[in-house]
């Protein structure tokens, strides 16, 4: 019988890991949020799975992990340790029709789009994946699906209400390769590697 694992592949994401006390806040918002989409509408993240990505990688092939984690770690060890806020809720693709609610990550350095575009240079060779236009720093709060208008106007107005709330702040010291498989309830995210700045 033929040998699977070169034609394997597992889907992967880039991601700097949230810290608890910041988790623990975006718990709450997320709690606050909940009520305001009707049952069934909305799949929320687990807390467990909370991070920022950098990079979604889509199905990598299992022998290119390798050349990833060398790839990634060359980043992480020209990188210096940024620092992060979480602040604001925020909704793609627009606040009236909303597929998916966030917390904003952002940093006044400028230090984290330069971190995601190194990310997304070393890994191109690696992925077949084009990745996102445009990176904006966030934490997936939950997926929306056919939500109806009125209910969009309820998001949209309990997020403005928290557009200068901060969540949390904290030194980011380092970054994951995760694996991410999917099944019907939802995704199961596995720790692969971890690569400190600097």
């Amino acid at each position: 019988m033929a040998d699977d694992s070169s034609t394997e592949k597992l889907r992967l994401f880039v991601a700097i890991p949230i810290p608890e006390p910041v988790r623990d806040e975006i718990i709450r918002v997320q709690r606050e949020m909940q009520p305001l989409a009707p049952r069934g509408v909305a799949r929320w993240t687990r807390p467990d799975q909370f991070h920022l990505t950098l990079r979604f990688l889509g199905g990598v092939p299992v022998a290119g992990l390798e050349k990833l984690k060398e790839s990634v770690n060359a980043v992480c060890r020209s990188a210096r340790p940024l620092p992060l806020r979480a602040e604001g809720i925020g909704f793609f693709p627009n606040p009236h029709s909303p597929r998916v609610v966030w917390v904003g990550i952002n940093d006044q350095t400028g230090l984290l789009v330069d971190l995601q575009k190194r990310i997304e240079t070393a890994v191109q060779p690696i992925t077949a994946d084009p990745g996102a236009e445009n990176f904006a720093g966030h934490v997936t709060l939950g997926r929306l699906k056919n939500l109806k208008s009125p209910d969009a106007l309820k998001l949209a107005v309990h997020a403005q209400t928290m557009k200068d709330r901060t969540f949390g702040e904290w030194m980011a010291q380092e970054i994951e390769i995760i694996r991410s498989e999917l099944s019907p309830v939802s995704a199961c995210h596995t720790l692969l590697a971890a690569f400190r700045l600097g």
